[in-house]
């Protein structure tokens, strides 16, 4: 079996103009505050206030969500979750590997009110367990999959050793957050994830046409992404999800020099 990776999307005997190199080095290379400053059409000041309907929490903002608008069906492109979807990933971090598998169960979870689906994430070096997480997500009318939490249990020397990233929208005044919006754009902002002082995550838009390539494959007309949180100013991630699949690649630039590779995807059965 060839070990080169096939380009997904073009056609057999085609050729590929491929993007400058200069511009995914440019993004890189912006810093955070490029990503705050930009424009998304939302007056809402980062952090502030209550989300208006329409738009997507930041920072601090407060969410109610309406149970009655939400499905564990989860077809979002960029981050589609049907139950028996598995993703395994190469992690490479502090110069050690580590294999992360990531499953959608068919289970599901009421989150505030909200039923929400279970994804199943174990991270390994070798045969001990590193991490093993349950996440929560779940899908509006719109098609922006939300995540409602997680309950985190990471191992030291194969014991239980520390929950301390888990959180559940709704308890300890959590708020959910966007796990991938229904309708990307450059310059769209929105928080992740919200329990002051333990999961503030953020992202920022930066574009919806990139190529990635990954040992699964290449693939084009990715979306780039840029995360980062004021728990740790100086970390910097950059993300490429690509239509139909989810995340192929993910990488640290600042803080923590990471590196998230995709080695296979399966497709559930919906």
């Amino acid at each position: 079996m060839s070990t080169t990776p096939r380009d997904r999307d073009a056609p057999a005997g085609s050729t590929r103009t491929r993007r400058p190199a200069g511009l995914l080095a440019a993004l890189v290379l912006a810093p955070v505050s490029a990503i705050l400053l930009t424009g998304c059409g939302d007056s809402t000041a980062l952090g502030q206030g209550t989300t208006p309907p329409g738009q997507l929490p930041r920072g601090a903002q407060t969410v109610r969500l309406d149970p009655a608008d939400f499905t564990t069906r989860i077809d979002n492109p960029y981050l589609p979750m049907a139950p028996g979807s598995s993703w395994v990933y190469r992690d490479i971090e502090g110069g050690e590997v580590h294999r992360v598998v990531i499953t959608v169960t068919k289970q599901t979870k009421v989150i505030d009110g909200v039923t929400a689906r279970v994804v199943h994430d174990i991270e390994r070096r070798g045969t001990e367990t590193i991490e093993d997480t349950h996440d929560w997500f779940a899908q509006d009318r719109a098609g922006n999959v939300w995540y409602l939490g997680e309950a985190t249990q990471e191992y030291k020397n194969g014991r239980p050793n520390s929950s301390k990233g888990s959180w559940e929208a709704g308890v300890a005044g959590a708020q959910p957050g966007i796990a991938m919006p229904a309708h990307p754009r450059p310059g769209l902002q929105y928080r992740q994830e919200y329990r002051k002082g333990t999961a503030e995550d953020a992202a920022g838009v930066l574009s919806v046409d990139e190529q990635v390539q990954a040992p699964q494959g290449h693939y084009t007309r990715a979306l780039l992404t840029k995360e980062f949180t004021p728990l740790e100013p100086r970390a910097v991630e950059y993300k490429l999800y690509a239509p139909g699949v989810g995340l192929v690649l993910a990488f640290g630039v600042s803080g923590d020099a990471s590196r998230q590779e995709l080695l296979r995807f399966k497709k559930g059965g919906g």
